[in-house]
């Protein structure tokens, strides 16, 4: 378990995304503009948030094993009363087209942590040789704006990052 549980989300950061839009969901080729999620007190506040970070877009095993649990069981985050953040270091035009291929559904938002900028500052990133630095792959629940769930995984199976290990912890 990581140093972040039990303490408030570290401030400072926000991730850019292209907001979930239902009538959009099957036009692969939209592109819209994408906007500053501000990970605030003030945006934490009265939430729960899932936010699980995958080394990269349409990668295998993020695209076949990690995921798709998140999108499968959309619904009972829903029920929990979660937000779920799914996070990469690619670019956000990118992570929304990744999303829409994968079946996005709400409350699940495709974003991106451009440079991998927070999970360096967390120290849970991949380095990835001539694909650079890479963010790792974790999951953090944030509850109310305290850190309740922080777990990185230690090889490349998908345990304590996945969408059951998640709805356990809500």
């Amino acid at each position: 378990m990581s140093d972040l549980v039990g303490k408030p989300f570290p401030e400072g950061f926000h991730f850019n995304y292209v907001p979930y839009d239902e009538a959009d969901q099957k036009d692969h080729l939209s592109c819209k503009i994408p906007i500053q999620l501000k990970l605030t007190p003030e945006y934490f506040k009265g939430k729960k948030v899932v936010i699980t970070s995958a080394p990269g877009a349409f990668t295998p095993t993020c695209t076949l094993s990690h995921i798709p649990g998140y999108i499968e069981k959309a619904s009972e985050f829903a029920s929990k009363g979660a937000q779920v953040i799914v996070i990469t270091q690619d670019s956000a035009f990118v992570n929304s087209a990744w999303g829409k291929l994968l079946g996005q559904k709400q409350p699940i938002e495709f974003a991106s942590d451009y440079q991998a900028t927070f999970s360096k500052s967390i120290g849970w990133v991949v380095d990835a040789g001539e694909m650079g630095t890479l963010t790792g792959r974790y999951t953090i629940i944030v509850d109310d704006g305290k850190v309740v769930y922080a777990e990185k995984e230690a090889g490349k199976d998908v345990t304590v990052s996945g969408a059951d290990a998640a709805l356990a912890k809500l």
